[in-house]
């Protein structure tokens, strides 16, 4: 009596013929073939010198200021533009940080301001229990990714770690672009 099927139902049983009643069985071949197929060798039809190298993209660095002239990159180092907004990141969760950055970069940016600063944290308040290969400060990591999407980069100069005094490591001090 191991592994026998359910009993089935008068209902059940006419409901099982009903749909059975369609069913053909397809047909099979005689044979297997007998000698290996073989698929013509295709050359590809683009030039791979063609394709862009994504590490030649426009892609911002903390700390890239390659995009300003000289006496704007010095300004930006010595944090001598005035911050007109700061965003603080700290206890929120990396999906409320990501769409906080997004709204407040391009808020910063409708509203005509040149110079953002963003708190991200260094995320170094863990618990003494933590593994010690464990990630710490994922807002930290984040945040530059997040300045250089497609949608956010166009809007952005450049950004660095600002001085100890406006948070070092653990804030992004973001020149924007002028808004035209």
């Amino acid at each position: 009596m191991k592994n026998q099927p359910p009993e089935i139902k008068d209902d059940d049983s006419l409901a099982w013929t009903e749909t059975l009643k369609n069913v053909r069985r397809l047909p099979q071949p005689e044979e297997p073939p007998s000698a290996p197929i073989y698929i013509e060798e295709v050359t590809p039809t683009i030039s791979y010198k063609n394709i862009p190298n994504i590490y030649q993209l426009s892609y911002l660095h903390v700390g890239d200021l390659s995009n300003m002239d000289g006496q704007t990159a010095r300004r930006m180092k010595r944090c001598e533009y005035k911050i007109e907004a700061t965003l603080d990141l700290h206890g929120k969760t990396e999906t409320q940080a990501y769409d906080n950055v997004f709204n407040f970069i391009k808020q910063a940016y409708l509203q005509n301001k040149r110079c953002v600063l963003i708190i991200t944290g260094k995320g170094l308040n863990q618990n003494a229990d933590d593994d010690i290969f464990s990630e710490k400060g994922k807002l930290k990591e984040r945040t530059p990714v997040w300045l250089n999407s497609e949608q956010l980069r166009p809007l952005i100069l450049g950004f660095i770690h600002p001085t100890q005094n406006l948070g070092g490591t653990g804030a992004l001090y973001i020149l924007l672009r002028k808004n035209k």
